[in-house]
């Protein structure tokens, strides 16, 4: 099934839970989910160039999905449904595969990208149910994805939570 508009797309993040915008990596990509097929190259050079824009947009302004460079240092799209397990195991990643990246298209057609640095784009309510998952639940949720050195990596709680 292709996704069509920015409530599939959105339903596409939350159903994988982490998404790669249009990396080639361990996540699904929603480019790919866009258009039903490999993308080859960029995919600003796609016939659907301007659908993937206009659904990618939306996407990642959306409140429900962190925009962050959580996998290989890609644009990574994570639902907010795993917001508490990200912030669980965040000791396992670098602070910048974690900080939120906003991504501004200027009026020139620059393009910008401004970065909120862990924990400051962590909600309250996100950081409270970090504090009660157990590091089990934390992995399981986020597992299917994480790299095996990330696995065992120590656990450090972030600013402010609970020991």
């Amino acid at each position: 099934m292709k996704v069509r508009t920015f409530k599939q797309a959105l339903a596409f993040v939350e159903e994988h839970g982490v998404v790669l915008a249009s990396a080639t990596g361990p996540a699904p990509r929603l480019t790919e989910a866009i258009v039903g097929e490999p993308v080859k190259g960029s995919w600003w050079a796609h016939s659907q160039s301007r659908l993937i824009f206009a659904i990618l947009t939306q996407v990642t302004d959306s409140k429900q999905v962190l925009v962050c460079r959580l996998i290989d240092g890609k644009i990574t799209l994570v639902h907010r449904r795993l917001w508490p397990a990200l912030v669980r195991l965040a000791g396992r990643f670098g602070r910048e595969q974690i900080a939120r990246v906003d991504e501004e298209h200027t009026a020139s057609g620059r393009h910008v990208a401004h970065t909120v640095p862990f924990p400051d784009w962590v909600p309250p309510d996100v950081l409270q149910q970090a504090r009660s998952m157990s590091e089990t639940e934390a992995l399981r949720a986020l597992g299917a994805w994480l790299p095996p050195s990330r696995r065992s990596a120590r656990t450090v709680r972030p600013r402010g939570a609970a020991h």
